[in-house]
């Protein structure tokens, strides 16, 4: 380390001088699933942390009298909170708003530094880097489930810069992560908006009530509108688009099941292969779990960019990802790839191969979820059965209507598929920075006056 200016000490020295300013969630009895409301006091859990720097995505709340009994266990916003047992390593950010309370769950813990002292931003940096996340897992508790505890954290080292130094550090990687987090932002506009349309026009029905009304479709154009019936029709006790058909999915497609691998085949590298850890349950693809496969396989267990997965397997204390699809992103590492036995591959008869993203946004439809899971079969380990999704039925419109919905879903997933492939560059970037900025190797001076050396030729 060159700063002679940097310190060594311990999470318990930069411990805000507040009470409760490290501690971790209430016992398991105090918190139970029935505690859980539709709204009140967002709890932390462990589905919300790994979006980034901040904790995030979808909450489940206690109401203010749950959260008044356990004050104790209470994070605010600028706390840095870290996942204590299951995926350990995993540390967020309290985002300023939209809550100004949160309780934590039974597996995550909180700390609450001194901003006197240290920079909380830095401190995430600090133990996002390779090196702290190494010392995490060496010293986590192995018995069980794997996990840690305050003790441990109270007691971990680490080397603090002179603050305005963390504050920089801080905004250099700040600044690639903001850049991240919008890009992120954006494709959750992007594809809110695919669902929106799909909703519109194949659920709702809304340009074909619109006609029916002696209205013209909103935002869309002559040619698509003339496409739409003006009047429904009663199908199989269903009321649906005149000329419209009610058509299963086993009349368009049928359904490949994966490789049966053995861990002795899995490596680092290899061919690309799709697992359950692929899947989020909201038919986003996590790219960040995909494994390597050096075994045999056959041609039929081959997915290509644009085929639809389907995931048929899943823990019956989860059901997250069962029956979840997922498309087959349009980047190079899956120009070839296989998929495992836990997951099906849709594979389109010749005339309906342009179909797949109609089909992809139909079984995102939640009644398609919960067809799976209702006809799943299993105790400890679930299984979709293939007939419960050929089986499944929809309602499917003029040819030419999906070639159009196709048309412009496809623009849309170039734009997030683009946006991702930014984001995994700016990430690389900032990995690279991170461990030379925390060790003191690179100067946080000198990369300031370069810059605005930069700026100023």
């Amino acid at each position: 380390m060159d700063d002679k200016n940097w310190r060594e000490c311990i999470v318990g020295d930069i411990v805000a001088p507040i009470k409760n300013a490290l501690v971790g969630g209430p016992f398991g009895s105090d918190l139970v699933s029935r505690d859980y409301t539709s709204f009140g006091v967002p709890v932390i859990r462990g589905h919300n942390m790994g979006f980034g720097r901040w904790v995030s995505g979808k909450f489940v709340f206690v109401s203010q009298e749950k959260a008044d009994n356990l004050k104790a266990n209470i994070a605010r916003p600028g706390d840095l909170v870290f996942t204590q047992r299951g995926t350990i390593g995993q540390v967020a950010i309290v985002p300023p708003a939209p809550f100004d309370t949160y309780l934590l769950s039974q597996s995550q813990m909180k700390f609450t530094p001194d901003n006197t002292k240290t920079d909380v931003k830095f401190l995430y940096y600090f133990f996002t880097s390779q090196e702290q996340q190494e010392y995490i897992r060496q010293n986590a508790i192995q018995t069980g489930v794997p996990h840690t505890n305050l003790e441990h954290l109270r007691n971990t080292p680490l080397a603090l810069p002179p603050l305005p130094t963390q504050h920089a550090i801080a905004r250099i990687l700040g600044s690639l992560d903001v850049k991240i987090e919008l890009n992120r932002q954006m494709n959750e506009t992007l594809e809110a908006m695919a669902r929106a349309i799909f909703q519109s026009w194949f659920v709702d029905f809304d340009p074909v009530r619109a006609k029916a009304g002696g209205r013209h479709p909103s935002g869309m154009d002559e040619e698509t509108a003339a496409l739409f019936p003006s009047e429904f029709e009663v199908v199989d006790g269903r009321e649906v688009p005149k000329g419209w058909r009610i058509l299963s999915l086993g009349d368009l497609c049928s359904l490949d099941k994966g490789v049966s691998y053995k861990g002795d085949f899995l490596s680092n590298e290899g061919t690309t292969m799709i697992n359950l850890g692929c899947f989020t349950g909201e038919g986003n693809f996590s790219i960040d779990n995909l494994k390597f496969y050096t075994g045999e396989y056959r041609d039929r267990h081959i997915v290509k960019p644009g085929d639809i997965v389907i995931a048929n397997t899943d823990i019956t204390q989860k059901r997250v990802v069962l029956g979840s699809p997922a498309i087959v992103p349009s980047f190079d590492q899956f120009a070839h790839c296989i998929f495992t036995h836990h997951v099906y591959a849709i594979r389109f008869k010749k005339e309906f191969e342009n179909f797949n993203y109609f089909v992809y946004f139909s079984l995102l439809n939640p009644e398609f979820r919960e067809r799976a899971i209702g006809f799943a079969t299993g105790t400890t380990v679930l299984a979709l059965p293939r007939d419960t999704v050929l089986e499944h039925s929809f309602v499917m419109p003029d040819d030419r209507i999906i070639q159009i919905f196709n048309g412009k879903i496809k623009t849309v997933f170039s734009m997030i598929y683009n946006n991702i492939q930014q984001s995994r560059t700016l990430a690389q970037i900032r990995d690279a920075l991170l461990p030379k900025l925390m060790s003191g190797e690179i100067s946080v001076e000198k990369l300031q006056s370069e810059k605005h050396v930069e700026k100023k030729t």
